[in-house]
């Protein structure tokens, strides 16, 4: 196993593959870098080095019971980036991940990345706030606390249904998919799960993604359940000066999975510009 130990102790877990322009991969919560498999594959197929690692307390990072802030995602990131000696990488995140992507880049990003990717982001803010009151209810993120709290293990095999719009009549349910999602939940730390729910939904990410000068591509499923795009990815993109915004109707927030032939394919395209 491919390991670094951050400053505080933490052991972060990564997987690195290939040679060429290096292409970051941010999961989502509660997920491990094995939820980008298919985009690892498809751009070391491409020729692309490609890097997804687990977030601390996620995957096969340690269980650490402190550090799940953007912060410190952020900060455990540039570590990587610096052990692997990434300059002219382009990051990509889903969903916490893109959160992660946008505070890595404001605090520690500057000559190192080319571009970025915000898929089905939770950026720039999610809970409903005085500031943001377009925002979802802080209630809704209390039941996504008591369930991963307290009844992990069947609320995670639930959730797989919004996540991947498998709740829709005209959904094809792949349960590889379902069991892949609760494989990779299950491995984490409950406390970090827990505690991520805070970081993914009360985060203000405004300054970061108006301080970004780089090319950033937004991409948004229009039927996302569990981060809608309208207050999301559609804000995040204006506030990004010059960036690209694709949004696609009937998509999930778990699209580049079920729909990943078209994610990778317009990554590729914009990559490649």
């Amino acid at each position: 196993m491919s390991v670094l130990t951050v400053k505080d102790g933490t052991e972060i877990y990564y997987k690195d593959w290939g040679t060429g322009q290096p292409i970051v991969f941010h999961h989502g919560w509660p997920l491990c870098g094995d939820d980008w498999d298919g985009q690892m594959m498809f751009f070391l197929q491409e020729g692309y080095r490609v890097i997804a690692h687990d977030r601390r307390g996620h995957g096969r990072s340690s269980q650490t019971d402190s550090g799940h802030d953007m912060d410190t995602y952020a900060a455990d990131v540039a570590e990587l980036t610096t052990l692997l000696d990434l300059k002219d990488a382009i990051h990509i995140g889903h969903s916490t991940g893109g959160g992660e992507v946008v505070r890595y880049i404001a605090k520690y990003g500057k000559g190192r990345v080319a571009k970025a990717v915000l898929i089905s982001a939770v950026t720039p803010t999610m809970a409903k706030t005085d500031n943001n009151p377009d925002g979802i209810p802080l209630s809704v993120f209390d039941e996504i606390r008591e369930g991963t709290g307290f009844n992990r293990a069947q609320y995670f095999k639930d959730f797989t249904l919004p996540f991947y719009g498998f709740n829709r009549e005209y959904a094809i349910v792949s349960q590889g998919i379902k069991d892949n999602w609760w494989r990779q939940g299950m491995m984490g730390g409950i406390k970090a799960h827990y505690d991520c729910i805070k970081a993914f939904s009360e985060t203000d990410f405004t300054v970061d993604l108006q301080g970004i000068n780089i090319p950033v591509l937004v991409l948004h499923g229009e039927d996302d359940q569990i981060v809608p795009y309208q207050i999301t990815g559609v804000k995040a993109a204006q506030l990004i000066k010059g960036s690209i915004l694709i949004t696609y109707p009937g998509f999930p927030h778990g699209m580049p999975t079920t729909e990943a032939v078209t994610i990778n394919k317009d990554l590729l395209e914009f990559i490649k510009e």
